[in-house]
Order: structure tokens, then sequence, then C-alpha cells
């Protein structure tokens, strides 16, 4: 027995009356709501409008999940389609079960729709949420933890996690706790877009491929030390050969775009951008004239004041001379 390990939680689900609380589903919430929160600041930070994220985010999140469902009941069909199994579980997505790569894919169509009908041009948009995603996912990675999922092979490190249930072939034991692993890279990721962002001024999609190359890299690894069940190819799991194929479009995309259109979106939303500033600046040229004129007319009236006062003390100094 360990004497140090990282425990798991007894059950992942709460109950407020009849109400069922799961604690995967508020990981992926609050991952939703952080990279919405730190997209808009850096939308914000590239001249776009506060609320432009999140109105998008309406269309890429349902959009998202819909995805990462599909790609998971695909790639693991036999878990709901194969005799004894019930079709219905495909549905019930609180359970765990969410691809990445059919996440991104769909997530990022239903991006596009709403960033066209704002006319607003979509690598921008996904440069400026690209960190968010990594954070999200770091978050999101937790809900795994709550149902004791998607762990590594047996080890006896001062880390590893004690799997407690038994339910769907588990085996209790200890384990690399993958999912720990996994939300730590995605924090690196994130930091590193961001780092390499202000570093290099990426614009035109190419922090979003960093992102999504940087992650292959980590997921590769990854995926390589889990022993949960998966289709093989060539003795490598499927997500493998996905995170190399994505690694490889994503590095393509940074070179080919890096070529073709060098440097970073001057304007990122239409009428924004390039208005509202040129305002600005109009009512701050107009307030410095008006207070140089009001500063001249001060003056102007301080003269006078002053050749008044001036005036008036040579009379009465003359007055009396005439009379003497």
């Amino acid at each position: 027995m360990n004497l140090a390990y990282i425990p798991s939680p007894s059950h992942g689900v709460q109950y407020l009356g009849p109400i069922p609380l799961r604690a995967y589903a508020f990981c992926i919430i609050i991952g939703v709501f952080v990279a919405v929160w730190f997209g808009n600041r850096r939308w914000i930070a590239r001249g776009g409008q506060s609320g432009t994220v999140a109105d998008i985010a309406v269309w890429a999140v349902p959009f998202g999940l819909v995805g990462g469902r599909l790609y998971h009941v695909i790639t693991d069909y036999e878990l709901y389609f194969s005799e004894g199994r019930d079709w219905v579980d495909a549905f019930k997505v609180w359970e765990g079960g969410l691809g990445i790569w059919g996440a991104i894919a769909l997530g990022a169509l239903g991006a596009w729709i709403g960033a066209r009908r704002r006319g607003i041009p979509m690598p921008a948009y996904a440069d400026a949420v690209a960190p968010g995603i990594a954070f999200a996912q770091a978050i999101g990675r937790w809900g795994n933890w709550f149902n004791q999922e998607l762990y590594g092979r047996e080890t006896h490190l001062p880390w590893a996690l004690h799997i407690t249930s038994s339910e769907g072939g588990r085996v209790p034991g200890y384990y690399h706790p993958t999912f720990l692993y996994e939300s730590l890279w995605c924090v690196g990721v994130g930091l590193l877009v961001i780092w390499a962002d202000r570093r290099f001024k990426l614009g035109h999609g190419r922090a979003f491929a960093l992102y999504v190359a940087a992650y292959c890299v980590g997921r590769g690894w990854i995926e390589y030390m889990r022993v949960d069940d998966a289709h093989h190819i060539l003795g490598l799991r499927l997500n493998d050969w996905t995170a190399l194929l994505v690694f490889l479009l994503a590095v393509a995309y940074i070179v080919v775009s890096s070529k073709k259109r060098p440097g970073r979106e001057a304007v990122v939303e239409p009428g924004v951008s390039d208005g509202p500033v040129k305002d600005t600046e109009a009512v701050e040229d107009t307030g410095a004239v008006k207070d140089t004129e009001a500063v001249k007319d001060t003056e102007a009236d301080g003269d006078a004041d002053a050749d008044a006062d001036a005036d008036a003390e040579g009379e009465e100094k003359a007055a009396p001379a005439e009379k003497s």
C-alpha cells in the first residue's frame, strides 16, 4: 500500500433533493465560463467589443458538446451498441465521455457560424480564445477525477491515483493520474500561447494553431500511458494517430500562414476597432483646442485687468501734483 497517493472521490454526484448535481458537468461549465471570460479580455485588448466572444460562444459551445460526444460514441461504439449494452447511454453526457477532437472540430464550425453572422474574421476570434480553451480543458479534466476514469498504468509513485471503484471493468489499485498530467499540460499550453502571442505578435489563426500543436504533443505521450480500452492501429491507440495527424496539420498551417499573411490583423471587429478610436481622438483634440482657447482668453482678460489697474494708479498719483 502506498503511503502517499491521490485519493479518488467516493462519488461524483450530490443530490439537492431529487436533483442530481454532477461534478463532471460542473467542471465543464466552469471551464466554459473561464474560456469565455479570458477570451473576452483578449478580444477587447485586440480592439474588439466586450460581449462578442460570449455571443459567438453561444454557437460554439453547443456544437462543441455535440461534436465531443459524437467523437467519443463513434470511436467507442462498442460501449453503447454491442450486445448487452443500452444505446440510450450514448446520450448520457453527464456520465463522462467527450472527445476533444470532435469538440474542437464542431465547436469551430459553430464559432464560424457565429463569427460570420457578426462579420468577424474567424482566425482572429480563434487566436483570442485559444489560451482560454486550454485552461478550460485543464479544469474539465478534473471531472474525470470525480468519475474515476482516464487513468494510466499501475504505479507506486507518491502521486499515484488511488482507484477504488470496480464499476465498468475498473480494477481498484494505484495508477498514473493521467487526468492530472493532462490538466497541468493544458495550463502550460495556455501560458505558452500567451507568451508566444506577446513575443511574436501571432495573428491570422497562428496562436490557435500553436495551441493545437502544443496540446497534441502532450496528448500523444499521455495517451500512450492510458490503460482504458481503445482501438489500436499498428500498435498505437487511435487518439495517438489523431494527435499526430492534427499536430502536422497545425504546424503546416503556422508555416504557410506566416509566409502568406505575416503580422497580425489591424482590425478584428469592423466598426469597433477603427470607428470609436478615431471619434475619441477627435473629441480629445477638440477638447484640447477649447482648453487652449480658454487659457488664451483668460490670459487676455488678465492682461486687460492689469492695464486698467496701472492706469488707475497713474491717475491717483497725478491728482495730488495738480493740487499743489
